[in-house]
């Protein structure tokens, strides 16, 4: 951004995620003194950035707007694929020949959002002042050979999508019931919970922002 906009600026995104994590939607901001283009800037850009990393849109917002403190919530999808797909194997956990019960995945996740404090999903170091979170949907859908878990939240925890994932796959498995289940939230101990899936199948699909900030 400083090399073609020829300023010293900095960019604030909308958040961070673990590595090998993908996003179909992301936000950043910027402060930036000279009036621009913003086709052209986001064609310049397009051409300047690595493959992986697509600019869609150039939004003005307003002066005091910031990517990441003031989303209103975020939205997160997990990739299972229940058969060899070489198309999706850096973008999906490839689980073969697994009998899962997608039914009692899914009355797992709607206990979540029964609950706030979600220590138990946490990555065990972190410098988080508080791990409540308020979860508004959490649920499992076929399409097609894959499963895909979607959930939103206020906010969410390091590593915590990919462990709610890990716990919920041993539900699906039968090696654990939906009161070991409650029992794992409740505990808040992170031992206690399934092991974190791999990032390539975890995407961030949505941001949600007030429109008042929003003013070009």
């Amino acid at each position: 951004m400083s090399v073609l906009l020829k300023e010293d600026l900095s960019v604030v995104g909308c958040g961070r995620t673990d590595t090998g994590v993908h996003a179909s939607q992301f936000f950043l901001h910027f402060d930036c003194e000279s009036l621009i283009d913003k086709e052209k800037l986001k064609f310049r850009l397009n051409s300047f950035l690595p493959e992986d990393i697509a600019i869609f849109q150039i939004i003005g917002v307003d002066n005091d707007a910031h990517a990441r403190f003031q989303a209103m919530s975020r939205s997160y999808q997990y990739k299972i694929s229940l058969e060899k797909d070489v198309f999706q194997k850096d973008l999906s956990l490839e689980i073969s020949h697994s009998a899962l019960d997608v039914e009692m995945m899914n009355k797992a996740a709607i206990m979540l959002m029964d609950y706030t404090d979600f220590k138990c999903f946490s990555r065990s170091k972190t410098d988080v002042k508080t791990y409540e979170c308020s979860i508004t949907e959490a649920y499992w859908i076929a399409h097609g050979n894959q499963l895909i878990f979607n959930i939103s939240a206020n906010r969410f925890l390091r590593n915590m999508v990919r462990a709610i994932v890990g716990t919920l796959l041993e539900v699906g498995k039968g090696r654990m019931s939906l009161e070991g289940f409650k029992n794992v939230i409740e505990s808040r101990d992170r031992k206690m919970a399934g092991a974190s899936v791999k990032a390539k199948g975890l995407f961030l699909t949505a941001v949600v922002y007030p429109k008042h900030i929003f003013n070009k």
